[in-house]
């Protein structure tokens, strides 16, 4: 046997929703079911395995700021798989993050390059601030550098009006997306707010961050072509806090924010019941914290989202959708294990008992 040593993990392993089987085994990094013959130096864990959570939308290498050291990005990594975060796709960053995939003990990443934003309609330091007439040739040029995602923001505060706002014109945002698609990566985009959506839906994207602006007229679109939604429900609880913070200069634009606020819940909910897919994000990275992925599913569930569906949105659903495998034979043993049954309690994803990747215990 290799350095990795043999891991067993037994008691009840998630395979599935519905798949639980006794026992894993964790041989050179890999899955396997079968019991391996002259196994040595055996590490034996018991309890409830589940696949490493995915966190959807996340930020390695950035804070409110803007982008961030190799030190700080790897203290937000750890904090990530220390919450059993071992899958994450990084929804835009600036930073460079690469040196991430060359350390076993850290989460995996699915980048989706850096923001491209309208100029002057974005966070300062976060993005590519251009223009329409440029936006073709910088999805490009960011599908080429991710790992198969491209990160728009969709909407923003408009000074002149006060409020939040489409950023790109239907035509272009068309063109972009389509030329992403022939490079092979998908289109997700932040949207608060309403306006965006059916252009955005109609143009080909794939995903939308946050969603909150969604409708009974909007969702229908969504359904129908399966765009995702990421709802980062504990960045939207934030929502207030910021609307008070621009009630005296922008006060459209709070009575928004508050509106969308306090009908959260509903709309992830009926999002859900007209069949669109939902997924976990948290949105760390920016101003709010990283380890945050057992209080996002929580907050599905207080959505109204059946708990088995809101778990399988953080594991074997969110890794589905992602393209990257769960608990099954020969796949890389990536997995965290609990001391009692998630699905019948989410709140258990806030206390893993082990954490292992590639085969490894690492918490």
């Amino acid at each position: 046997m290799s350095d990795h040593g043999v891991l067993r993990v037994k008691g009840r392993v998630l395979a599935g929703p519905d798949d639980v089987r006794d026992e894993l085994w964790a041989v050179d990094g890999r899955i396997t079911y079968e019991r391996p013959v002259g196994a040595r130096d055996v590490t034996t864990v018991d309890g409830w395995a589940l696949p490493g959570l995915v966190d959807a939308h996340c930020h390695v290498g950035l804070d409110r700021h803007g982008p961030v050291d190799d030190a700080t990005s790897e203290k937000q990594a750890l904090t990530d798989r220390e919450a059993g975060t071992l899958l994450i796709r990084d929804a835009g960053s600036p930073s460079d993050t690469r040196w991430i995939d060359d350390r076993a003990d850290l989460p995996k990443i699915i980048r989706a390059g850096r923001h491209i934003a309208r100029t002057r309609r974005y966070i300062r330091n976060y993005a590519h601030e251009i223009e329409p007439g440029d936006l073709v040739a910088y999805v490009a040029r960011e599908a080429r550098r991710s790992d198969g995602w491209v990160k728009l923001v969709g909407d923003w505060i408009d000074r002149e009006t006060g409020d939040l706002s489409a950023c790109w014109p239907r035509g272009e945002v068309e063109a972009a997306i389509a030329e992403a698609h022939r490079l092979g990566a998908r289109v997700t985009a932040h949207c608060f707010a309403e306006d965006a959506l059916r252009d955005l839906v109609e143009a080909g994207i794939d995903c939308i961050e946050h969603a909150t602006g969604l409708t009974e007229d909007t969702i229908p679109f969504f359904a129908e072509r399966g765009v995702a939604i990421v709802p980062t429900l504990v960045n939207i609880a934030t929502f207030p806090h910021l609307a008070d913070g621009g009630e005296a200069k922008f006060p459209r634009w709070s009575a928004h924010m508050r509106d969308l606020y306090e009908r959260r819940y509903d709309t992830v909910r009926a999002a859900y019941d007209a069949g669109v897919p939902v997924f976990v994000g948290t949105d760390a990275g920016g101003s709010l914290a990283h380890g945050l992925v057992a209080a996002e599913v929580a907050e599905l569930v207080k959505a109204g989202i059946p708990a088995l569906d809101a778990l399988s949105a953080t594991a074997w659903g969110a890794r589905e959708w992602l393209g990257r495998p769960v608990l099954e034979e020969s796949a890389p043993a990536d997995l965290v294990v609990y001391d009692e049954d998630p699905r019948a309690d989410v709140r258990v994803l806030a206390a893993p008992r082990r954490i292992v990747l590639d085969g490894r215990i690492v918490g």
